[in-house]
Order: C-alpha cells, then structure tokens, then sequence
C-alpha cells in the first residue's frame, strides 16, 4: 500500500494519520506544523502531537548514503530547509485558494449591485416619463418652432434684421392716441375706489385651492416665469427651465399647449391680454411671438445681443418693450416681427426690467447698480432716475 503525506505529497518515511481529518502525515513535518499552529492543516481542528496515530508500514529501503558524503550537519541543514519548505508551499496553497474564493464572492457582489444600479435607474426613467405624462398633459398640442427657411417660404417666421426701422409719424400718433383715450379713463377712475378690492383680513385667509407640478418637464424642473389672460384667468402662461412654455388651462386642468423652440430657459412670458398669443424670451436672444389657437409661432425678433431679461407689452396690443444684459432696451412690432428701435442705457448699464406705464408714452427700466431709470417713448429718452 503506498501512502501519501498530505503536506509534501511524498512518501512518508514514518506515517501518522490524524483522528480530526483522517489524513496521512509524515511525523516530522506534521509534529512542526502542530507546534506552530496547534491545529490540524486540513480542516483547522485543534490537534495535538499525542493526538496522532502511528501507521505500521513497511519499512522503506533507501539508497545507501555516498560514503563521499561526510557533512552530516549539512544534510540536517538541507533536510530542515526541504520541511520548511514544504509548510510554506502547503500555506500559500491555503491562502491561496481562500483568496479565489473571497475574490469570487466579491465579483459576484458586484455584478448584484451593478444589476440593482441599472434596475433602479431604469425605474427611475420609467417614473419621470410616467410623471410628464400624467393628466394635466392629457389632449395638448405640443408646438415645436419651425426654422426660419421654412416658415420664410411658409409665409410666417421671416428673418427680421437687426437694424430698427425706426418710430414713423403713423406709429407715434398711434401711440399718442391710445395714451390719451387711456389717460381720460384712467383720471375719471382715480376718483373713485374700485370695487371688489379684497381686504386685508381676506388677503390673510387666502388658501391653496389646487397645485399642478406636472406642466414641465421632470428632468430639468422648475417654473421660472408665469402670466395670465386679462379676459379669461382660466388660462395660464408657463415658463421653466426646460425650455418651453405651457399654456394651461386650470378650470379643465389641461395643458392647451407645449410651445418649443428657444434653446435656452424661458425666463418671460407675455400673454395678449384680447388675443390668443403668447410672448416669450429667453437667454438665447430672441423674442418669439407665438398663435395659441393655430399651434404655431408668428414671428422671432432678434433684438438683442445678450440674454433678454424684461418684457412688457404696450397697451395697443401691438408693440412689445424688452431689455437685455447688453445694455439696450428695444421696441418691436409683434404683428410683422420688426424691430423698431433700440437704445443704448445712458449709463451703460446692463438691464435686468422693463414695465410700460399705463398710458404708454414712458416706460421704465431697472439696471443691475439697482436703479429705475423713466424714459420717453417718443423721444428715446432717459427722463428721470430713482436710485
């Protein structure tokens, strides 16, 4: 029967086996693994040397010693390196295969948590496509902005130049008829208190009656600008992040329309207090008049340089103020699209507002060194300052 130590897988000159695992050992080297350690190599049991059994074999017939070998201490040194040996190749062997097993469980840990990190984005998406599409987005028309080439041959969208066409005598006596006509009402109404004025005991009251977080898209949310019909408050004008504006419809809870085409945030929204048409601005420079009924949008004026910050719309309907980073306030014609002037801030300021007052003739502007400079209309003019 031929044995095998299960430490140096050599034949054992005196075998032992062990009563823990029942495996078979070379004395020596089993006696010096137990002293270092205290259990058994195979399964970790704690063993000692009396523990071991003494297996009866034949003896083994070995070569005779060269009679030229006379270093007796050498030899020992020789066998001592071999065992040492042999323990160390059996340890790494160990830890070795303790490694693969710990590296394994690792990579399977990983590969879980990169299926779970997919799920969960995936789910993620789901949910946010789910949200944009919830019942406030039931039935709009989403208007996307055509190019310029095509609503050019279409008949709409043209491409304004830059230059002003200038304030003719026949848009100044416009403008100065309607300011009387509003100026007369306006006097006989300053004479009396207007009716229905809420108190502040009801202001104090007011509670939310409904909230709609759907109107924008999910992925870049936030709401930045908002205005409302004068005829029909029903109707609401939306502008977000997520650059479009959306027209909604709060008493039926429905979005009356998605209208893209700025390429940057809509940061002003104008909508025509008679007609169905909404003004919008953005960073991206440009003004876009846009045809709620028709789904399309009339007209781009490309007044400004810089990002357009303000917008106020003149009481005829037809004309739209706007400033801009650039330190020009500009006045266009909505109808055609035209720009018909623009003016330098006196200062050189950039400007942050514009509001029109009710009568139209002047109009006021706020600047970033936080100042409300009164202009004249008709003059082009900085007229008064308010620090």
């Amino acid at each position: 029967m031929a044995l095998c130590c299960s430490l140096s897988n050599e034949v054992p000159e005196h075998p032992v086996v062990s009563p823990v695992s029942g495996s078979v050992f070379e004395r020596r080297l089993i006696e010096k693994y137990i002293a270092d350690n205290g259990v058994d190599p195979i399964n970790g049991k704690e063993i000692t040397v009396d523990q071991l059994i003494e297996i009866k074999a034949p003896p083994i017939v070995k070569p005779k010693v060269p009679s030229a070998t006379s270093i007796p201490a050498v030899l020992k040194s020789l066998q001592d390196e071999w065992d040492a040996v042999m323990l160390n190749s059996f340890t790494l062997r160990q830890q070795l295969q303790t490694a693969r097993q710990e590296l394994s469980h690792a990579l399977y840990q990983h590969d879980a948590a990169c299926r779970v990190i997919a799920r969960l984005h995936k789910e993620v998406s789901t949910a946010r496509e789910a949200l944009a599409t919830l019942k406030p987005h039931t039935g709009y028309t989403a208007v996307t902005a055509p190019s310029v080439a095509t609503s050019a041959e279409a008949g709409g969208v043209a491409a304004q130049p830059i230059e002003a066409a200038g304030l003719t005598p026949e848009i100044i006596s416009q403008l100065q008829d309607k300011a009387t006509v509003l100026t007369q009402e306006r006097k006989r109404r300053g004479k009396t208190m207007p009716e229905g004025l809420a108190t502040a005991e009801a202001v104090k009251g007011y509670k939310i009656l409904a909230s709609h977080p759907a109107l924008h898209s999910a992925s870049m949310p936030g709401i930045l600008t908002m205005d409302v019909h004068a005829a029909d408050t029903s109707h609401i004008l939306t502008g977000g992040n997520d650059r479009c504006a959306t027209v909604f419809n709060k008493d039926t809870e429905q979005v009356v329309a998605v209208l893209k085409g700025h390429t940057k945030k809509v940061t002003k929204v104008l909508y025509h207090p008679e007609e169905e048409v909404a003004i919008t601005a953005s960073p991206d420079s440009t003004i876009r008049v846009w045809n709620i009924t028709s789904s399309s949008q009339s007209a781009i004026i490309r007044a400004h340089d810089g990002p357009v910050t303000g917008l106020s719309l003149h009481a005829t309907g037809e004309y739209v103020l706007s400033t801009s980073l650039d330190q020009h306030w500009a006045f266009s014609d909505i109808r055609v699209g035209r720009l018909l002037t623009k003016v330098a801030d006196t200062d050189g300021n950039p400007l942050t507002t514009a509001q029109f007052h009710p009568d139209g003739l002047i109009f006021g502007t706020g600047t970033q060194d936080s100042q409300i400079k009164i202009w004249d209309l008709k003059e082009q003019s900085n007229v008064a300052n308010f620090p």
